[in-house]
């Protein structure tokens, strides 16, 4: 049975071939489309507590002012079927801003634990390079030292081991 000890990689060369880090946010960006950039903006502003207060405090201006100025006054006159309607889909007109804003904090949380994800996983590369980089100081000293005791590494490693 042969035991083939293989010499590790350098530091060095392991460094050469490592690819760098992309910048996953930054090709996003350059590569969305006109109608990306305005579909985001609109949800950016849409889905904010501003818009949803703007559209709660219109909602409740047009509608005081339908029911309760004096009928000549009135712009939009409700009718009994009208109005039922309008409270019905009240929920929905105050609904979709308030999803949008939950949507665009929980989005903003979640590229916060990316972003945290991406420092973890840095730190841990440059300490595993640390350790490498160890690993290969003590190499170095090891094959040193068996040079120095005038023996041939080559003849250890491929001598065959009962």
């Amino acid at each position: 049975m042969n035991n083939h000890i293989v010499k590790p990689i350098s530091l060095e060369d392991f460094k050469k071939q490592r690819k760098s880090l992309r910048n996953i946010n930054k090709e996003i960006s350059e590569n969305r489309t006109r109608l990306d950039r305005f579909a985001v903006f609109i949800t950016e502003h849409i889905g904010t507590m501003g818009f949803f207060l703007i559209i709660l405090a219109w909602t409740l201006l047009w509608l005081g002012w339908n029911l309760l100025a004096p009928q000549n006054l009135q712009f939009d006159p409700p009718m009994g079927f009208v109005l039922w309607l309008f409270i019905s889909n009240l929920i929905q007109i105050l609904l979709m801003p308030l999803i949008m804003v939950g949507q665009n904090i929980q989005g903003r949380h979640s590229e916060l634990r990316a972003e945290h994800d991406l420092e973890v996983n840095v730190k841990a590369e440059q300490e595993i390079e640390i350790v490498l980089h160890y690993l290969e100081y003590q190499n170095n000293l090891l094959l040193k030292m068996v040079e120095k005791m005038g023996i041939d590494l080559r003849e250890v490693l491929t001598q065959k081991t009962l």
